[in-house]
């Protein structure tokens, strides 16, 4: 029994040893691949970061494997680092993303990172152009560039140990506890738990008070001197605080690219709806004309498929000579436009889609169609801000629509904040008595239906009323509001009184208020210029438009071409469209966060409030 008891204990030491010493350097899977760590930021998700790194949805799902049912602001995904063959090291492969990713450790700098990998510093900003004081932090991620060893200069050669900081703590035994689970406890091995307390070298008891070694570490780099060419280790960690100048120039060229079918017999509603845009962007390139900006503007059009903008991006001079690109609706075209303002060093701005993956890994590109994660997590924080601590019912239509996304992003927020709601499934025959079941007499009720469809809306706002306009005092009233999508600003005209009186919110990332003196003056421009009104839809195009060129062009008048440095100084009252324009990681573009939190109140106004 002694032998088998020393022999668990053996074990237990093996096993500890070889955790304790995995976190002493790299770690790396079961399967040989070395590991960096992500820290989950809001609105991303498994997809997009499995893109971001190259690796696919499978690689997080097997190394994390809770991931695959929910993913939280603030945890840790280990990921793999993206396999590159030995050859494949030139500076045209390292473009194509030949890249080696580090997580920023505790203390660590500029100068210890370019040691470490034996680059220099300045490739790694090149590598990172969203990189600074603000963004080299703890727990952020960067890419390391592959070189060659021709472009390599001097670098010290580096010499790393690792010191332990800090004293132990005591720690007192507790029923049913032994070595292995107090090892595995502190992630220490046994042999330092015994160094430190010799006593445990006859067994633990219950009571006992032992010491447990300091786990801070930090590590020093030691350079030895070669005849270095690199400059001195503050000199280099202060090109993260180097402001880059300004490039102005005289008169703003921008090119515009839209499938505008010039060649098909007739102007389909998808076509009149670019026009629009394109009416709405001269509207803006004309109120900045009289603040005295210069614009130069090109427009193309890139017809069906990618023949067409191959040959305009081959071709068209201006294009290249362009300081903004703003366009393209397909996938396959937005591409072949990212690469080349990538290549060229363009500031790309793709307007509609909210579904494409270059931003990930282009700096030049701002994509102003808030993707879906983004917009969900933020609207269902909001949700959380604005409804904790009142009855939330979440109704089932089980609608072939169902936004089956956003609830499971709410729910997941209002669990997180141990808000509690409840649920209830929509009978047509039995509705308005087992609403009633999940109603609160005491606190204002947040009716959430499950579909943002029309037909959803008209079976639930007739009896939601009359609950909540009962005038018989014999009878319970109860307090009622709505809580729903984007697409119910479109059925306004049917139900907009029903809004007003069930108090209702809605979370979009357009919003155009008809009477505001902003929105009058437009369509009065509007109208002037073209003898038209514009296509009743939202978001409306035309003012899309205005509100893209005004917000891009004036922040180029007004910082230069390379505004992004100044992205978040950037003042502009919106028509229709919130912009607030936060980069994806340190070497991608800029995706539009912004949302709105739309009311309609009871007193018939209604307000819009941003949400950054």
């Amino acid at each position: 029994m002694r032998r088998f008891a020393y022999m668990v204990l053996y074990l237990c030491i093996l096993c500890v040893t070889g955790i304790y010493a995995q976190n002493e350097r790299e770690q790396v899977s079961a399967q040989g691949e070395q590991l960096f760590q992500h820290t989950i930021e809001q609105g991303q998700t498994v997809y997009s970061i499995a893109t971001m790194y190259g690796v696919s949805v499978d690689d997080i799902y097997r190394l994390n494997p809770g991931s695959k049912e929910q993913i939280k602001s603030g945890e840790i995904l280990l990921i793999p680092q993206k396999q590159h063959s030995k050859e494949n090291t030139t500076e045209k492969k390292d473009e194509d993303g030949q890249y080696t990713y580090h997580t920023i450790k505790p203390r660590e700098t500029l100068y210890s990172v370019s040691v470490r990998y034996q680059i220099p510093a300045t490739r790694i900003i090149e590598a990172n152009p969203g990189l600074s004081t603000k963004t080299f932090l703890i727990g952020k991620t960067i890419r390391i560039p592959s070189l060659t060893e021709e472009k390599v200069e001097k670098i010290p050669e580096k010499k790393v140990k690792t010191v332990k900081k800090g004293k132990e703590k005591e720690y007192t035994i507790k029923k049913r506890e032994t070595m292995y689970s107090i090892c595995r406890k502190f992630n220490v091995s046994s042999i330092e738990l015994i160094k430190l307390n010799p006593s445990l070298k006859n067994g633990l008891k219950a009571g006992m008070v032992i010491k447990i070694p300091s786990q801070e570490t930090e590590e020093i780099i030691e350079t030895v001197n070669s005849g270095s060419t690199v400059s001195d280790e503050q000199e280099i960690n202060q090109l993260l605080n180097t402001a880059k100048e300004s490039e102005h120039v005289d008169k703003i060229k921008v090119a515009l690219l839209l499938p505008f079918m010039e060649d098909a017999e007739y102007m389909s509603s998808n076509t009149k709806r670019f026009v629009e845009y394109y009416e709405g962007l001269l509207l803006a390139i004309d109120s900045l004309k009289s603040l005295g900006c210069s614009i130069d503007l090109s427009v193309y059009d890139t017809g069906e498929g990618t023949a067409r903008t191959r040959e305009l991006l081959a071709n068209e001079a201006s294009i290249k000579k362009a300081n903004l690109i703003i366009g393209a609706v397909q996938n396959d075209q937005i591409k072949l436009i990212s690469d080349f303002a990538a290549e060229n060093k363009i500031r790309y701005v793709i307007p509609f889609t909210s579904k494409n993956d270059d931003v990930l890994s282009n700096a030049y590109i701002y994509q102003v169609n808030t993707p879906h994660s983004y917009l969900y997590a933020k609207a269902a924080e909001a949700g959380c801000n604005l409804f904790a601590d009142q009855n939330i019912v979440i109704l089932n239509m089980e609608d072939s629509k169902d936004k089956k996304e956003f609830l499971k992003t709410f729910k997941a927020e209002m669990k997180n904040r141990n808000i509690s709601y409840r649920q209830l499934t929509y009978h047509a025959e039995t509705f308005n008595e087992e609403i009633l079941s999940v109603l609160d007499v005491e606190k204002r009720n947040v009716i959430l239906p499950s579909s943002g469809t029309l037909e959803a809306l008209r079976k639930i706002k007739a009896p939601l009323r009359s609950l909540s306009e009962i005038t018989d005092p014999d009878k319970q009233t109860y307090m009622i509001t709505l809580f729903g999508y984007p697409e119910w600003q479109t059925y306004a005209h049917e139900c907009l009184d029903d809004f007003y009186a069930l108090n209702t919110y809605i979370y979009s990332t357009f919003f155009v208020d008809n009477l505001s003196d902003e929105m009058q003056e437009f369509y009065h421009k509007y109208k002037t210029w073209y003898s038209k009104n514009l296509i009743n839809i939202s978001p409306k195009y035309g003012v899309l438009g205005f509100d893209t060129g005004m917000f891009f062009l004036g922040a180029m008048y007004k910082y230069g071409v390379n505004f992004e440095e100044n992205i978040d100084k950037i003042q502009y009252k919106p028509i229709q469209l919130g912009f607030n324009f936060e980069r994806v990681n340190n070497w991608g573009g800029f995706v539009n966060t912004n949302i709105f939190i739309v009311h309609y109140k009871t007193d018939f106004s209604t307000t819009r409030t941003e949400v950054k």
